[in-house]
């Protein structure tokens, strides 16, 4: 969806989008599902990062979609079947709770976490692709929400970002620094979201 697409369903909560494509229900659902997310971020900030939010992130997100609707499809669960992420190979589901179990105490055992802690939570996140879907939406939750937590600027990756970003994810284990300054480029752009709307709001 585009991003005036998204604030119109945000500011009226309908969906009347004169001359432009049709757009498919899920995307809706998700979008409007995202804010709910948002506010679930916001209402755990204090909370450390664990499987149960990460769970919770998903359930929120996949809810009353069609997605919600397939047996084989875990709403708020880690995944039933095999996936991958690009072509490349992820965890395969019995392993999925050991390695994000691993994962979790790895990160919250790090006493003073910075941008790249969380840069490379997300690419080991992504790796394992514990849910059947929507893994990406989750993990740049995740990110922004760690970022908030940790007293970091959060970003958000957008269309200008989005494929330095894949390419970044794709080659971390060999250059990390693709995908970090794919992510500190988008944490610029939301530094300079900030400068304008701080000036706003001290006139």
């Amino acid at each position: 969806m585009t991003e005036a697409q998204t604030r119109y369903i945000f500011e009226t909560r309908t969906i009347g989008f004169k001359d432009q494509e049709a757009v498919p229900v899920d995307d809706i659902i998700e979008t409007s599902n995202h804010f709910v997310a948002f506010d679930y971020l916001l209402d755990t900030i204090d909370k450390p990062l664990s499987n149960e939010v990460i769970k919770e992130f998903h359930r929120i997100l996949k809810t009353g979609t069609s997605d919600a609707t397939k047996e084989w499809f875990r709403v708020g669960d880690w995944k039933k079947l095999p996936n991958e992420a690009g072509g490349t190979e992820t965890s395969l589901p019995e392993n999925v709770e050991t390695d994000m179990n691993k994962l979790n105490e790895r990160y919250n055992s790090v006493k003073e976490i910075s941008f790249e802690n969380i840069v490379e939570y997300h690419y080991r996140f992504e790796k394992i692709h514990p849910f059947q879907d929507g893994n990406g939406r989750v993990g740049r939750l995740i990110l922004f929400r760690e970022c908030l937590r940790n007293n970091i600027i959060p970003f958000i990756i957008d269309d200008d970002h989005k494929l330095f970003y894949y390419r970044g994810l794709k080659e971390f284990e060999s250059i990390r620094g693709y995908l970090i300054d794919a992510c500190l480029s988008a944490q610029d752009t939301c530094k300079e979201w900030v400068r304008y709307f701080y000036a706003d709001l001290k006139q």
